[in-house]
Order: structure tokens, then C-alpha cells, then sequence
């Protein structure tokens, strides 16, 4: 049987660190709405399903045992949220038909940068790969990997609703300074974008 009672709560904890793709959702919430966080933040539920499956499989742990595998995904992945984040800070200057990832907001380009973020992330495969076998039950693997899989979509897209809720809030109250805060955004998801450059190979425990 599924520890619920102390798998929500660590799963939970996980779905609302801080992060690029909550930090992506907080930027939609506070330029676009909560409506439109929520629905471009599809696109990282999307990707998550085949990780999962992919963890599920065992395959996450090639980016383990592989260096160069793990090392291209990184660089690809950092190479893009510095993109991303430059993006941002240069779109800071205009509120209306902004651009991000080089295009006009609409949902398809905030759909399509929730899952090119998520997919940018190597390690996000790893938080299945280790967090999920601690409380999968053996003799029903593949139904409980499916359930951990479900409650994990679940608290995701609760932890997106609050972040997008959170960035609304403060452009509700600090409406002059939304530039502001859109430069800061930028500026963090250059840094997770260094800090995922310089970030070391995980290794098996």
C-alpha cells in the first residue's frame, strides 16, 4: 500500500519549490492572468506524463551512469533558460502583445515555453527516477507508479494555480512595476540557467 501520508506532503514540497517553470507560471499569471498561466502551463504537464513513464521504465537512470548524455541535456538546457530569460528582460519594456521565446503572447507560445522548460531540465527526470521507488509497491509497480504519477500531475497543476494566483496578486498591487518584476524574472531564469551550466552529475546512491 501507497504511503499517502508522507508521500503528499514530500511530493507536494516538490511541486512548490521554486524553480524555472513555477517561476514561468508566476510571470504568465502577473502578464497574462491565472486562466492563461494555467493553460499554457499544460505544456509542462504534457512533457511530465512521458517522463514519468520513461522513469518508470528504469531509463532515467542513464542520465546516472552517462556523462555524456547527461552533459549535453545540461548544456541544451541552460543554453535555453539564459535564452529565455534574456528574453523576458527584454520584453519588460512592453505590457501589450509582448514577446517571449521571440514571438507574440498568445497560449501556443506559453504552452510551447512551459514545455520547453520542463523538458530543458534533465534533472526534473531524476525527481522521478529517486523520489518515486521509495514509495512504489512491488508487488503492484506499474499500478502504483501510475497512481504516484496521477497524485504528482494533480499537486503540480495545484502549485501552478498558486503561482499564477501569486503573480496576479502582485501585479494587482504593484501595477507600475510589473516591468519591474518581468526583468526580474528574467534575471532569475538566466541565473537557474548558470546554475543548471555548473550543476554536477548526480550519481547513484
Amino acid at each position: 500500500m501507497i504511503e499517502w501520508i508522507i508521500f503528499t506532503p514530500a511530493c507536494f514540497a516538490l511541486n512548490l519549490a521554486f524553480g524555472p517553470n513555477n517561476l514561468l507560471a508566476m510571470t504568465h499569471g502577473a502578464r497574462s492572468g491565472v486562466v492563461f498561466a494555467q493553460k499554457a502551463a499544460f505544456g509542462r504537464l504534457v512533457v511530465f506524463v512521458p517522463m514519468i513513464a520513461i522513469s518508470a521504465l528504469g531509463l532515467g537512470l542513464v542520465l546516472t551512469t552517462s556523462a555524456i548524455v547527461f552533459n549535453i541535456a545540461k548544456m541544451i538546457g541552460a543554453v535555453y533558460l539564459i535564452w529565455l530569460g534574456i528574453s523576458l528582460w527584454r520584453s519588460a519594456k512592453t505590457l501589450t502583445a509582448e514577446e517571449i521565446s521571440g514571438g507574440v503572447m498568445t497560449v501556443q507560445n506559453g504552452f510551447k515555453a512551459e514545455a520547453m522548460v520542463a523538458i530543458s531540465n534533465p534533472k526534473a527526470i531524476l525527481i522521478f527516477a529517486a523520489f518515486f521507488p521509495q514509495f512504489v509497491v512491488l508487488g503492484a509497480y506499474w499500478q502504483s507508479y501510475a497512481l504516484l504519477g496521477a497524485a504528482f500531475l494533480l499537486m503540480e497543476a495545484i502549485a501552478i494555480f498558486a503561482y499564477a494566483v501569486f503573480g496576479r496578486l502582485a501585479s494587482t498591487f504593484a501595477a507600475g512595476k510589473i516591468p519591474m518584476l518581468q526583468r526580474v524574472s528574467g534575471a532569475t531564469m538566466c541565473l537557474f540557467g548558470v546554475l543548471l551550466l555548473i550543476s554536477p552529475q548526480p550519481t547513484r546512491s
